[in-house]
Parts: structure tokens; C-alpha cells; sequence
């Protein structure tokens, strides 16, 4: 054998196994893709679940507004609880305020919460929430057994509860949006294989 057939041998060995390897690369990373699934919001058991009609309510909003939830629609309802001393809340509300602009002929945003009105009020000035109805009202927090925040709660237009969840981030507020239209109660039923 020569040096030239020594070569083309040991580069095909070289191959064959550079091939295995990326083989098994290739299915690390499809492992570690299905541990690392989208996290969507987290779904509590509390309050009204999902498929149920929601409790109704017939509020007014801080800037004097009519605000009536529970009720049928001609769109979807996003009801988003918050604080304006919650920072994640805070982070949250240039999402909402660009979901109101670029959604808003297909989902109605509402954001909630409960304490003093004055103390709201100043809130919304500062965060530029005029154009989004904001009450105020500890039943409607009871209503839905809130516990912590920031949550959300998205109603059909027949107003039952089509998906719910602590709200982190913008991928998990998006979870609440992309489980309604696929049909399923949240991203991790979905992922499962449950339907809603």
C-alpha cells in the first residue's frame, strides 16, 4: 500500500466518524430541547376554570368608564391584574399597551386591581394607560381567586374562561393568547397532548 491509499483510508475513517458524531450531537440537542419546552404561564387551579363561564361583573372604571366582564362580546377580553407597586407588572405594560394598539380590533384589553383610587389614577398618568379601562375592585380579584401578580385571565366572546395564568413575561402573557387559538387551556396542555 502507498501513502496516497493510507490517506484516503484514514480520511474515510475520519468521516464515518465525524458522522456518528454529529449523529449524536443531533440527538442531545432534541433532548435538551424537549426539557427546555416554552414555559408558558403559570396555570393555578384556583378560581373559575378554564372552559367555565366566568363570573360576572358590571364595574366602574377609574376614569369613570363602564366596564362589564363575564359578559358576552364581540371580542376576546384579556383581563389583566396588576399593582403599581409590582415590578413585573411595570416591565409588563409597554406589552399591554402594544397589544391594545396592534390587537385591539381583535381583543379588548382590561386591567385591574384593587386599593386607592388616587394612588391609580396617578398610576395610569404616568404609565400612559388612558387608552385601556382600568377598575378597580376587590371582588373581581376574589372572583378569580388572584393571589399573585401579575395574572391575567382571557375570556371568549361567549365569556367563559378560555386561558389563565401568572404572567412573568411577554412569552407567557403571548402563552395565554397562542393556547385560546390553538384550543387548548395553556402551552404545557398543548405540549402534552390534552386538549382544552
Amino acid at each position: 500500500m502507498d501513502a496516497l491509499t493510507i490517506s484516503v483510508v484514514l480520511l474515510w475513517v475520519a468521516v464515518l466518524a465525524l458522522a456518528v458524531l454529529l449523529w449524536a450531537l443531533s440527538r442531545q440537542v432534541g433532548v435538551l430541547f424537549e426539557r427546555v419546552a416554552p414555559m408558558g404561564a403559570l396555570v393555578t387551579d384556583a378560581g373559575p376554570a378554564v372552559g367555565e363561564a366566568s363570573p360576572r361583573f358590571a364595574l366602574q372604571g377609574i376614569q369613570s368608564e363602564s366596564v362589564t366582564i363575564g359578559a358576552p362580546t364581540e371580542r376576546p377580553t384579556l383581563l389583566f391584574f396588576l399593582s403599581p407597586t409590582c415590578p413585573v407588572c411595570k416591565k409588563l405594560i409597554p406589552v399591554l399597551k402594544a397589544l391594545q394598539r396592534d390587537e385591539q380590533r381583535r381583543l379588548s384589553v382590561v386591567l385591574a386591581s384593587d386599593g386607592e383610587a388616587a394612588q391609580h389614577l396617578q398610576f395610569v398618568r404616568e404609565q400612559g394607560l388612558e387608552a385601556m379601562p382600568y377598575v378597580l375592585s376587590t371582588e373581581l380579584g376574589m372572583g378569580y381567586r388572584v393571589s399573585r401578580l401579575p395574572y391575567a385571565v382571557l375570556l371568549d366572546t361567549q365569556g367563559a374562561v378560555a386561558s389563565k395564568g401568572l404572567v412573568n413575561s411577554r412569552e407567557q402573557l403571548d402563552s395565554l393568547l397562542n393556547a385560546h387559538e390553538m384550543g387548548t387551556a395553556s402551552i404545557q396542555d398543548y405540549l402534552g397532548g390534552k386538549p382544552a
